[in-house]
């Protein structure tokens, strides 16, 4: 049984009940549901097997049922009557920052608004600034909201697309295997951009017409938007478009190159090309009319003086400039990983014990893990108070001494309050390894304030990292404003340390930043952000920001041994 799935869907019953105005106790009562299924250590299945789910905190009659509905056929009827009852425009407007479920009702009730065009119509002829418990500023956050919703609109997060397009891909092989020559992911999801438009696909094959035939009737397929001899659309269910575009095998790594994209690159391959008395487009690379013969995009590289440009790189960011002087860099690689910080646990919003959470991390192949539940004024999220932490290291200590060739270090993930101070003071802060300074509050600061504020947390002496800096959710929020530049200089002079957080829906330092922070010798910590142990595996996104950000593996702090980091954390707080 997916148990993060169920959780998910008590947590949207909870939240469409509101939306429909139910009891608060009845919407209280799915939403601790949801918090108690994901908190919940043991195995769910034998709990439904045994009768024993009322024995579960927060689970009485009426959502046992509902558990045991989605245990035997892993969806629950209740959700699917709940949202065909309200208006999808409703359902959508939840994806605009700050508006809930309450204000949602608020404004249909009022107004008879449930499209996000009328809801925008409304703001623009200020509606919604004269409703009660709204006012001009909440207007002004809501046109704001919908605006980066529609800037983002058909557009998905990698980690969804990615999922998408390995499972198609698998698909293909085994069910063209002899025809497909070859195949390969191309598009925006090869150069690892954290938002994709559409799954792209780049084949060989003697006879298209039957992959076209297959790729066109796969599982999942919603709708065939085209279906040609060389190339076919589809719209998955999940609303993402996904291309497939076949051709001879000779012409593969032109077309491969050319559909990877981007578009600067290519333009600017083109021009380079074009110095060199040649021509090139997705059907080859031409010198005088004639084809020059390569095998792969290597040999596209090489035949114009260039050395191999990795995907995530083609941005025309001053790739190409380094490929004709032998300057591009030997990109990290998730091998490099020695071990992962910022993983939460069940002592604050994790959904896994901690002695799981090590157990998953070893499990995959690490030598250490950085454990940081967040801190005491965290309430929202079960912030740990002294007893706590005094409860965890004691655990920590005794697994650390069960098993020497692993390390868990004491970390934390501590707020950093508006006025720049960061949560417990230095008698706690002095007993962790490392920190990690994190903003969750009061996002509407001025650039310049919320600036100062990040410094001077940088600047205290128990602070290692700062946290997914701009606090950005991608295609739910934009990140605050703040002076990304002026941090990282702050972090070099302090010799501190910036966080690249995997999450899809962060990616938060921004691949476009870690250059410079490279430049100014700023280690970057690719961190996992996870609050499960399939959260561990969140680590692959981040490398591919990483990568497409120039970091090679002396650039990440977690590439270093567990003696070595220890040396850094303790050099930081000396």
């Amino acid at each position: 049984m997916d148990k993060d799935r169920l959780a998910e869907l008590l947590e949207d019953i909870g939240t469409l009940l509101e939306l429909k105005g139910e009891n608060p106790f009845k919407v209280r009562a799915y939403h601790n549901a949801a918090r108690a299924i994901g908190q919940y250590q043991g195995p769910l299945e034998k709990a439904v097997k045994e009768g024993a789910l009322s024995d579960i905190p927060g689970i009485g009659k009426g959502l046992s049922e509902r558990i045991e509905e989605f245990s035997g056929t892993g969806h629950i009827k209740y959700y699917d009557e709940l949202k065909s009852a309200i208006p999808p425009g409703m359902i959508e407007m939840l994806s605009i920052e700050g508006l809930g479920p309450r204000k949602i009702r608020a404004i249909h009730e009022k107004l008879g608004i449930d499209t996000v065009r009328e809801l925008e119509e409304a703001c623009r002829k200020n509606k919604i600034a004269s409703l009660d418990g709204f006012g001009n500023k909440t207007q002004e956050n809501i046109l704001k909201g919908i605006q980066y919703l529609s800037s983002n609109q058909n557009k998905f997060l990698i980690s969804d697309a990615l999922r998408e397009a390995l499972r198609i891909l698998g698909l293909l092989k085994k069910k063209c295997k002899g025809n497909i020559k070859r195949i390969e992911i191309a598009g925006s999801l090869r150069r690892k951009k954290e938002l994709i438009g559409d799954i792209d696909f780049v084949a060989s094959a003697p006879d298209p017409k039957k992959v076209m035939d297959v790729f066109a009737s796969l599982e999942g397929v919603k709708d065939v938007i085209a279906k040609g001899s060389t190339k076919t659309s589809v719209k998955l269910d999940g609303g993402i478009n996904a291309d497939i575009r076949i051709v001879s095998d000779r012409e593969f790594p032109y077309a491969l190159h050319h559909f990877t994209g981007s578009k600067e690159h290519n333009t600017a391959m083109r021009a380079l090309a074009k110095t060199k008395s040649m021509k090139m487009n997705e059907y080859g690379l031409f010198r005088k009319g004639r084809n020059v013969p390569c095998r792969n995009e290597k040999d596209i590289f090489d035949a114009l003086g260039l050395s191999f440009i990795p995907p995530e790189l083609r941005e025309d960011r001053g790739e190409i400039e380094a490929a004709s002087r032998g300057g591009i860099p030997r990109l990290v690689e998730e091998k490099d990983i020695k071990g992962v910080l910022h993983v939460h646990t069940s002592y604050s919003d994790g959904s896994a014990s901690l002695e799981k959470m090590v157990a998953e991390t070893k499990k995959r192949g690490y030598s250490y893990v950085g454990i940081c539940d967040h801190s005491e004024s965290a309430y929202y999220a079960g912030g740990l108070d002294e007893s706590k932490l005094r409860k965890q290291w004691a655990e920590i200590d005794a697994l650390n001494a069960e098993d020497r060739s692993f390390r868990i270090f004491k970390g934390i993930e501590v707020d950093i309050f508006p006025d720049g101070k960061i949560d417990y003071d230095e008698r706690v802060l002095e007993k962790f390894d490392f920190v990690i300074a994190s903003i969750h509050t009061k996002f509407k600061m001025t650039k310049e304030d919320m600036t100062e504020r990040i410094i001077k947390a940088v600047k205290n002496p128990y602070t290692t990292m700062i946290g997914h800096l701009t606090g950005r959710l991608l295609l739910t929020r934009e990140g605050y404003e703040v002076d990304i530049e002026r941090i990282i200089e702050v972090c070099a002079s302090e010799g501190k340390t910036i966080e690249l957080n995997s999450h899809p829906q962060r990616l938060d330092l921004d691949w476009r930043f870690c250059k410079l922070a490279k430049e100014r010798g700023v280690p970057i910590s690719v961190n996992p952000d996870a609050h499960n142990a399939e959260g561990l595996d969140d680590i692959t996104y981040g490398i591919g920001a990483a990568r497409k950000g120039w970091l090679e593996k002396k650039d990440i702090l977690n590439t270093r041994t567990a003696g070595e980091l220890k040396k850094f954390f303790d050099k930081i707080k000396k």
